[in-house]
């Protein structure tokens, strides 16, 4: 076996081994390569982009929360005015109805004061009318004399 023949046939094997990789094998595998570096780059471009977006979205839900505690404050402050206003309402409802309850009550004591004094005018007069009975020991007219009191008795 000579030595120089057989290296020269190994390195036409070499050659051509060689020669089928690059042409056949290697631009299948560049090609992968390819894809998977742009498939990374675009993954990372998506992830800057996502991180933006969720930048962005913190940004907005941030605005909308100080929006929302704004609203609220306004609600809170709206309710307590109206709060105090049904209060003051409740207050002047009462005291309308304190004085309506207090006139009632002066006009119910008017009343019964006056049909207090009614009654001792007309006891007034049944007693006088008795007593000048007593007094004189004769008959007296009781309609006619009754009259002349009940107009005595108006005039106290």
């Amino acid at each position: 076996m000579n030595i120089n023949l057989t290296l020269i046939g190994q390195s036409i094997a070499m050659l051509v081994f060689v020669w089928f990789v690059m042409t056949y094998v290697w631009p299948h595998i560049t090609a992968a390569l390819q894809e998977r570096r742009k498939a990374i780059a675009d993954g990372l471009a998506q992830s800057e982009e996502a991180e933006r977006a969720l930048e962005k979205a913190n940004a907005e839900a941030d605005e909308a929360i100080r929006e929302a505690r704004r609203k609220a404050g306004e609600i809170i402050e709206q309710a307590s005015v109206r709060g105090n206003q049904l209060v003051e309402q409740a207050k002047q409802d009462a005291i309308a109805e304190r004085d309506r309850q207090v006139a009632a009550a002066e006009a119910e004591i008017r009343q019964a004061t006056n049909q207090a004094r009614e009654e001792l005018r007309e006891k007034l007069a049944g007693l006088a009318v008795s007593g000048a009975s007593r007094v004189i020991e004769k008959e007296i007219d009781t309609e006619r004399h009754r009259e002349m009191l009940d107009k005595l008795a108006a005039d106290l």
